[in-house]
């Protein structure tokens, strides 16, 4: 505990953080129409800003690997938040005074390297945060992403019905206090380390070389594949398969995935310390290849948006449930194992939808089709997480074996 602070508010600035990492996500695209309009940006060009975004948030992953431990927790978190509001100030101002493409590709770079180093951080803070069930406080955490997505859907959405899209400056510089203020607690909250004093986190090599590290970056690019294969179709479903507008659409698809996501994240929160995580894991893959199936081969919209919530609901745990397997799992592999798994989640958001778009645009634009294909993701996640229980036994099993023959000569 630091003065006020404990480790209360730690968890709780690890919540904002997340918040944070979703309004970086899903709060420009809210703006790709008005800034066509306004900034006459080429549709070509406005898809860049999706890519540079992602792709900057990957590159920092990896490096993030090599240099956070040696700059520490405090300093690169506070960093992070600083780049994220700097990003969302500065794309109130860059516009305006250079060539507005270019200021805004500067801004979301800006704002992807804050969004690159809290996704790389903010788990193994709160890893490292004595708690006594650390798949309930991760999954929990992880549910506040999902409410970030919600909300900055929803309170936009509102602001620019009552104020008018011209006014979304106004909204972006409310949002960059978000993260000026999140920096302050993390200057002054406690933040414990992830290895225990005198132990080393595993290296690159170390990693690279176990097979176990293999299997749960496996598991983290399915884990992502099969959440936004989806996800990033649903506005679509609500549109053209309910005739909704494209606003009412956004609220039927997206936010519908992501309030399911978030309810089956806190659902794990509240109730994980009564719940076999491999059981509830694997009940939650069945439940997202049949909802892959429902999308894909009912001829219902209503069914096929009623499944894209289902999915929301069976993907939740699988990403926070990928970082608290693989906390217990390799209890030393440390900031570099979680940035390098953030890294294979980020590959499968990016290759999930890119499959289901390409099948989709090969066959007519059936998205249908896409997502039938796409299946193979949760079927992925479902067979390497039962290769990784059952290795994970035969270890355990190994280690009390070898235990009982050492017991045995100590008593001869």
């Amino acid at each position: 505990m630091i003065g006020k602070y404990k480790y209360e508010t730690t968890m709780k600035a690890c919540f904002v953080g997340y918040i944070v990492q979703a309004i970086i996500n899903n709060f420009i695209p809210l703006l790709f129409v008005n800034f066509q309009k306004v900034y006459s940006i080429s549709l070509d060009k406005i898809t860049l800003f999706i890519t540079v975004n992602f792709t900057v948030q990957i590159i920092i992953d990896f490096v993030a690997t090599i240099y956070v431990d040696k700059i520490g927790y405090r300093p690169s978190i506070v960093a992070a938040h600083i780049f994220s509001a700097a990003g969302f100030i500065s794309l109130t101002i860059l516009p305006e005074i250079i060539d507005p493409f270019a200021g805004i590709l500067i801004s979301i770079c800006l704002y992807a390297i804050g969004g690159g180093l809290i996704e790389v951080l903010i788990s193994p803070i709160m890893e490292a945060c004595p708690t006594k069930n650390k798949e309930k406080a991760m999954s929990l955490l992880h549910s506040f992403y999902c409410w970030g997505h919600v909300g900055v859907v929803f309170l936009s959405t509102l602001f620019f019905y009552f104020f008018g899209i011209e006014n979304w400056k106004i909204l972006t510089l409310i949002y960059s206090a978000i993260p000026i203020f999140n920096a302050l607690i993390f200057l002054k909250t406690p933040i414990a380390s992830l290895l225990s004093d005198g132990e080393e986190g595993m290296s690159l090599g170390e990693l690279f070389k176990n097979k176990i590290f293999w299997i749960l970056v496996i598991i983290m690019l399915c884990a992502g594949a099969s959440e936004l294969s989806v996800s990033q179709w649903s506005s679509l479903f609500a549109e053209k398969g309910l005739g909704l507008s494209k606003t009412m659409g956004d609220i039927a698809g997206p936010m519908f995935f992501a309030i399911m996501m978030g309810c089956s994240r806190v659902f794990y929160g509240k109730h994980g310390d009564k719940i076999d995580i491999d059981r509830f894991t694997t009940y939650s893959s069945i439940l997202c290849i049949f909802s892959y199936l429902f999308i894909s081969l009912i001829p219902s919209p209503v069914i096929n948006l009623l499944a894209c919530g289902t999915c929301g609901m069976s993907v939740g745990i699988m990403w926070p449930g990928t970082f608290s397997k693989a906390s217990a799992t390799l209890k030393t592999g440390g900031t570099a194992m979680f940035a390098l798994l953030a890294l294979a989640g980020d590959l499968g958001c990016s290759a999930g939808p890119t499959l289901v778009g390409l099948i989709s645009d090969a066959h007519n634009e059936n998205i249908k089709l896409g997502i039938l294909v796409a299946i193979l993701f949760p079927v992925g996640f479902i067979l390497t997480w039962k290769l990784l229980t059952k290795m994970k036994k035969k270890s355990d099993y190994s280690k009390e074996s070898e235990g009982a023959k050492v017991t045995e000569t100590d008593v001869i």
